[in-house]
């Protein structure tokens, strides 16, 4: 289905204000873009009308989440009882091919320098994975989230450290670094020590770099502008999004249960509790590069997308 009002028909113009805010961002060395997991229903519906309305906004990067053509079988298939809920009836990339999807973000001004993929895909088809992406001139590629099978101890932790450091050997041929996202479980602490800290200190430095989510680490406890300011140079990414009030898991947060009782506590960026303006200077200091909204699901995509453009233009 496509959403005619979306968008107008015509070549992409950007209003002054766009061209200014543009400007200025350029000036702060900041990037904005927008994890499409935010929206999903809507680049399901129309993949290309939603970039278009990105780009008009005044966004100017994009990240796929997946299923994709290429991910491992078992991702596909747990993905569909997800999709069902989520009302989503395609995967990335909906319909079309990557030559269409490189098309379109070229002519509306876009870029995706990342994009999240899922473990099982990375231990069984990165090559298929790698080949099928170059052309999009993706730079990073993150795991999103690790299943609790391979998270039970801190020797599991260890064993990942050691294979996200192979995952970045094989990426470094493709100019492309493997990323790990937070996502609350990994500061529960482990036979002393924190598995956060763990996978930061045992990987390696050139070719493994990290997204960092705001509203995830928050709920573990755990403080951003810390970690930004103890580890320089590590985080390259990050997930912006706000909390309506002080938020904690019930437990580790290491179930998708813990996750979406959370969601509903999520509100847009400056509309919060978070200290944001505080947490994008010192994400700027510490060497983050590209911000990425991501309200997960939000239930006000219009309202979201553009309050958020806002205020992340001007903090």
């Amino acid at each position: 289905m496509q959403r005619s009002g979306l968008v107008t028909a015509g070549l992409l113009t950007l209003s002054p204000f766009a061209e200014s805010v543009a400007a200025t961002l350029e000036k702060k060395k900041r990037k904005l873009g927008v994890q499409l997991f935010t929206i999903p229903k809507m680049v399901d519906e129309d993949l290309k009308g939603t970039l278009k309305l990105l780009s008009e906004i005044g966004y100017r990067e994009v990240e796929f989440f997946g299923p994709y053509p290429f991910s491992a079988p078992e991702t596909i298939e747990r993905w569909k009882g997800l999709s069902a809920q989520l009302g989503i009836k395609r995967n990335a990339f909906y319909g079309y091919s990557v030559a269409e999807v490189v098309a379109m973000m070229k002519e509306f001004r876009l870029k995706s320098p990342s994009m999240h993929l899922d473990l099982a895909t990375m231990r069984k088809n990165m090559r298929q994975t790698l080949d099928s992406v170059a052309p999009m001139g993706v730079k990073y590629i993150a795991i999103p989230a690790i299943f609790e099978d391979d998270r039970k101890s801190l020797d599991d932790y260890k064993r990942l450290a050691e294979e996200f450091n192979g995952f970045g050997e094989q990426m470094a041929a493709y100019d492309v670094s493997f990323v790990y996202h937070n996502h609350g479980y990994e500061h529960w602490e482990r036979e002393g020590k924190i598995p956060m800290e763990l996978l930061l200190e045992q990987t390696h430095t050139d070719h493994v770099k990290f997204e960092l989510d705001i509203f995830w680490m928050a709920a573990a406890g755990a403080d951003p502008i810390d970690f930004l300011r103890r580890y320089p140079g590590r985080f390259k990414l990050m997930h912006v999004k706000d909390a309506a009030e002080a938020i904690r898991f019930t437990g580790d947060g290491g179930t998708p249960e813990q996750w979406m009782a959370l969601f509903p506590k999520m509100a847009d960026p400056g509309t919060g509790v978070f200290k944001i303006k505080e947490i994008l200077a010192q994400a700027s200091a510490s060497g983050v590069e590209h911000f990425f909204l991501e309200r997960d699901l939000t239930p006000t995509p219009d309202t979201t997308l553009r309050n958020s453009f806002t205020y992340l233009s001007q903090s």
